[in-house]
């Protein structure tokens, strides 16, 4: 900030908090003087999420002591750190070729980031929306993101879901879409091979390749009972 700009700021707060005015001429040229000082480097608001006016209202708001301009310069250090914690550094348009251009093109875009002069590249949050159009693409013309061929050499490390697959395609119920009441497997489980010991506690808990034929016969009266309905 500017001399000017600081004069604007202490005015600023002697409306919210009166304790921090300075009548005398000598005693308002010293305090610019040290604020300036202090926040020479610290803008006045930024167009990223910066505004020294916001961080005066905050203090002002929750502590009863009268705002320093060390609290302001320590506001927006961690408003700069916030920021580039949240940063993903593009990749620069230098030659890679050439380390020093690249380097600098790199640094210089951290530190627009952290002086809020350049937007946030946060490529690493969620975004929204469909797959790209070459996947879509890929998944129509195959039908599903596997495969056939890989899907085909995942058969013995996941047989309940081969079976399952086979089955649909021989146009049988599918036996995993309802919840088996023999060994409680939710659906889309795999039914479980429970045996139980002379106390009554299970004894085991394997996945099974073939579902219960209770599994069978509900998921071949499901349909009947959904038209009933």
């Amino acid at each position: 900030m500017e001399r000017n700009e600081v004069a604007a700021v202490l005015a600023y707060i002697g409306r919210l908090d009166p304790r921090t005015i300075r009548t005398g001429t000598g005693e308002a040229r010293d305090q610019i003087a040290q604020w300036h000082e202090l926040l020479h480097d610290v803008p006045f608001t930024t167009d990223h999420g910066w505004d020294v006016r916001e961080t005066i209202r905050t203090h002002v708001l929750d502590s009863p002591y009268p705002i320093l301009p060390v609290d302001v310069a320590r506001r927006w250090r961690a408003h700069q750190r916030d920021r580039l914690d949240r940063h993903t550094d593009p990749t620069p348009v230098a030659d890679p070729d050439d380390p020093a251009a690249w380097q600098a093109e790199l640094l210089g875009t951290r530190h627009a980031v952290a002086a809020g002069v350049a937007a946030l590249s946060t490529h690493r949050q969620i975004t929204n929306g469909g797959p790209h159009p070459d996947v879509e693409a890929r998944l129509c013309a195959i039908g599903s993101c596997i495969p056939p061929a890989v899907r085909a050499q995942l058969v013995p490390y996941r047989p309940a879901r081969a079976a399952r697959e086979a089955a649909v395609a021989e146009g049988l119920p599918d036996a995993l879409s309802v919840r088996c009441r023999w060994c409680q497997a939710p659906e889309g489980e795999p039914c479980r091979s429970r045996r139980v010991g002379l106390d009554g506690r299970a004894r085991g808990n394997a996945p099974r390749t073939t579902p219960h034929p209770t599994c069978v016969d509900l998921a071949a009266a499901e349909p009947t009972r959904q038209r009933a309905a």
